[in-house]
């Protein structure tokens, strides 16, 4: 006999809160492997039944911050590079990884800025929380609008980073969303959450 699905209501649900709390529970973590930037730990998950799982679990140390960089003119500043993890290059918003855990995310995001385009921002605004890959990952981004950029240096890039300006139209940028030519979530997010503020004007 098949069981029985609640399904709740959004209003219904604390969305600040975890959903059943208290039938899912950690009770135990190995470190794997330690890494530059992340780290792979081996997991104990007690499970309603009382059983025991194992799951795989990344952990970003620093934690990240992005930027939606908009010239005066209206068009996003983007960078493409190659990522190793896709063997490919892709087209991103800027973005890059706290100094240390206690580096403020907007520091990040003006230096990255500034780094990986040579622009500078007079003004800098939150504009989204992301948690990028909730299934196995606990990295966090945060994501930032930047306006009225100054141009004042050339890139200072890492002796192994090669990444190229492209400045895009939005609407394009959004056509790239859909058509799956964009797929990078920090990415996809911020244009998104730009896009609706343009909207909503």
């Amino acid at each position: 006999m098949g069981g029985y699905r609640k399904i709740k209501d959004l209003c219904d649900v604390n969305l600040k809160g975890d959903l059943d709390e208290a039938h899912v529970e950690r009770v135990g973590r190995e470190l794997v492997s330690a890494g530059a930037i992340v780290d792979l730990y081996k997991d104990a998950i007690r499970l309603p039944n009382g059983e025991i799982h194992y799951w795989d679990m990344v952990s970003h140390r620093k934690g990240a911050a992005a930027i939606v960089a908009v010239r005066d003119d209206g068009k996003l500043l983007m960078v493409r590079q190659y990522r190793p993890a896709l063997n490919r290059y892709t087209l991103e918003i800027p973005a890059g990884a706290r100094d240390s855990v206690d580096e403020d995310p907007c520091v990040t995001a003006n230096r990255e800025l500034e780094e990986e385009t040579g622009f500078i921002p007079n003004e800098m605004k939150h504009l989204l929380s992301l948690k990028t890959t909730v299934a196995f990952c606990d990295e966090f981004i945060e994501v930032y609008l930047s306006r009225g950029l100054h141009d004042r240096k050339e890139q200072m890039l890492d002796d192994a980073e090669s990444i190229d300006i492209i400045a895009c139209d939005l609407d394009d940028l959004i056509d790239l969303i859909f058509d799956g030519t964009i797929q990078d979530s920090k990415t996809v997010s911020g244009i998104l959450a730009y896009y609706k503020l343009v909207r909503e004007k």
